[in-house]
């Protein structure tokens, strides 16, 4: 998998090179393509993701291995800013809390 990503993310640097005068272009689409290649038939959406995050959030700090018990949690936040920013977000507060 991760070489098809490679290889997809070349092709596309080969073709937007020349023509491209801003990196960061290149960098986005790159990112868009393995975002595209990373995604699992089984993921979840924000809204569900968000549902189970508190619970989440209480088993991290506990360490009882919440991304082991809740996979399809920690995919969704190894992938989505805003959902990954809300749970560091609870995490301060509770490890705070503590």
């Amino acid at each position: 998998m991760r070489q098809r990503v490679n290889a997809l993310a070349q092709t596309i640097r080969a073709a937007l090179v020349p023509t491209s005068t801003n990196g960061a272009d290149v960098r986005v689409l790159e990112k868009l393509v393995r975002g595209i290649a990373m995604t699992r038939s089984d993921e979840i959406a924000c809204d569900k993701c968000f549902e189970r995050l508190d619970w989440f959030v209480e088993a991290t700090v506990a360490g009882h291995g919440a991304a082991e018990a809740m996979p399809l949690v920690q995919h969704h936040l190894d992938r989505c800013d805003d959902c990954r920013e809300e749970f560091e977000a609870l995490l301060t507060a509770l490890s705070v809390a503590a």
